[in-house]
Order: structure tokens, then sequence, then C-alpha cells
């Protein structure tokens, strides 16, 4: 069963971990007797994650992230689990594990991390946009296991999907990180940077937190400006991505320079420049004459550059 609510298409579903057909039946992680009905179907699996790190097992040449649970219980006791959501075969849980443990348990198991799994293909869409839902979501229990209002143990509630407080009855739930990615764009040409952790060569979008208070829009209209010192005017939306390094939702916009003057902030970018449109498609196809090259298609960087390069969005 996949969400009802949410297309087989949209543009956000085309990024890395965005594409995620779970239903979650948020509705019923209160009901302890529904989710304990869950774990007893036979269709019931599981995706382990140790740390960072997916824990896959090997399946003939390929591998597999889904887990019954009677093989997650064999890798041992988790630091946490969850309820993620109903799928197409049954329900899908998730449980966090020790590493080495793990491997104890099972020696034949592989431990992927995250961007090497998108990029190489090896795991289905949905289940990878299930892995990144499990791995933001136990970030979040790992850091949250102590009560923020009063400093007392907090006790996992609702499925693995809230925390409460024994001492001042506080509930916590998960947070998620919104993120402007933006490609800002002025007479056919474009603006990109890189920051020095990049590899060599690389151009991407710029991009911020929304600070409180902020909306979309001018969150993305200061980014740019600090960063590069160049006033946009229109913002408009493009598609998101869920991002778990580690619990970011990235929010894709296009912005229509005013001029394309650079004042660069070099301690945020080692360098930013104006790009054409032909110089774009180049670097898309990975044939630009000086080897430039921009992140790899699991990114939303690649899809707002594509859009506007190719699809001619934001002309």
């Amino acid at each position: 069963m996949h969400n009802p609510a949410r297309p087989r298409y949209d543009r956000s579903a085309e990024t890395g971990f965005a594409f995620n057909p779970l239903n979650r039946l948020s509705d019923k992680r209160d009901d302890d007797t529904f989710i304990a009905g869950l774990r007893g179907e036979a269709g019931a699996r599981a995706v382990v994650i140790a740390g960072e790190t997916p824990i896959l097992k090997r399946a003939g040449e390929g591998l597999d992230a889904l887990f019954s649970l009677a093989e997650a219980a064999g890798l041992g006791a988790p630091l946490d689990e969850a309820f993620l959501g109903m799928g197409e075969t049954g329900p899908l849980f998730a449980l966090a594990l020790d590493l080495t443990q793990a491997h104890q348990a099972r020696p034949d198991l592989a431990a992927l991390d995250m961007r090497s799994i998108v990029i190489q293909g090896v795991l289905a869409p949905g289940i990878i946009g299930a892995l990144g839902q499990a791995k933001s979501l136990f970030y979040w229990h790992s850091r949250h296991r102590f009560c923020g209002n009063c400093g007392g143990a907090t006790q996992v509630s609702a499925a693995g999907w809230r925390r409460e407080c024994a001492g001042c009855k506080a509930q916590h739930f998960p947070r998620t990180d919104p993120v402007v990615i933006m490609l800002a764009h002025e007479g056919g040409h474009c603006l990109m940077g890189r920051q020095k952790r990049f590899p060599p060569g690389m151009f991407s979008c710029l991009a911020g937190f929304i600070e409180s208070g902020e909306t979309i829009e001018d969150a993305v209209r200061r980014e740019i400006f600090e960063e590069a010192g160049v006033a946009t005017r229109e913002v408009i939306y493009l598609n998101s991505q869920p991002w778990p390094f580690p619990a970011s939702l990235m929010i894709g916009c296009l912005a229509r320079a005013s001029s394309r003057d650079l004042s660069i902030d070099h301690l945020e970018l080692e360098e930013a420049r104006w790009f054409s449109r032909e110089e774009c498609g180049l670097i898309l196809q990975n044939r630009h004459p000086a080897r430039l090259t921009c992140p790899p298609r699991m990114a939303i960087a690649n899809h707002l550059l594509r859009a506007w390069a190719v699809d001619g969005l934001g002309a």
C-alpha cells in the first residue's frame, strides 16, 4: 500500500532520498495494539541503520536492505526502533544498531554509506527513501535522550516518533532543518560557487539554512547576497529533497538576479562565477573543456541546474 496522496512522479521525486511511497499511518502511531499487530504480520520487514550507515545483506550478486523482523532481532538489541509506514508488501520498521554488534552477528552483511547507495543505484528508490527517513529519525533520537526542558531522561513513544520526559511531562518531536538551495540567474547566465571541501573543479548552487522568522524567499535572497553580493528579485520554488546528512530538507529555488556584479565572501566560498547555458550544458554532460563538474544526478543542485539550463525554467 503506497501513500495515496503521493504521486508516483513529481519533480522532487527524481532526487535521491525523495521518493518514499510508504503510507506513514501517522494517525496510528499512538495505538500500541495496532503497532503490535503490524509486527505480527508475515510481511513485516525492517531496515537497519548502524550509526551513519545502513546495514545491507547480500542477495546473490546484489544487496538487499529489507530484513524480516526475526532476522533483524538476530543482529542484536536495538538502540532505537520506529515504525516507518505501510509498504506494498507490508509494514516497514527501522532499527538502530551498534555497527560492531551487527557485524559480529552476521559477518556476511555489508555496510554501505548512504551516498554510495544512491549514486551506485544498488537499491530501489523507494527503499532509499525509507533509509533516509530512518537515518534522519535516528539521528534525532541519538541527540534527544534527555529533556531540553528539565534535563531528565526521555522515553520513546508513538512508535518511535516522540520522546517524553517522565519528570516534567514535556513531549519532544523529530525536527527537520530547512535549507534553501538556489540558482540565481540573469540574462542567460547562472551563478554557482564552490567551497574548499568540494572536489577539484566542482561548482554547485549556493545554499544556507533558513533562520527563525524568515520566509523561504527571504532566505534565498539573503544567502545569495551574503555569499556572493548579488541582489535578487523574484524567487520561484522548484522542488525539494530530504537530505539525511544529518536531517535537513533542501528547498530548491530559482532566483532572478538584478545584476552580475560579485562580491564574494571567501569565508563561505572559495570561488563563485557566472556560467552561460551552453557552459552549463557541457558541465551536465561531463564535457566541459576545463573539466568542471557539478553534483551528481542524485543531488537537488543537479536538478536545479538542469531545470534552468536544459528545460529553460526561470528564463
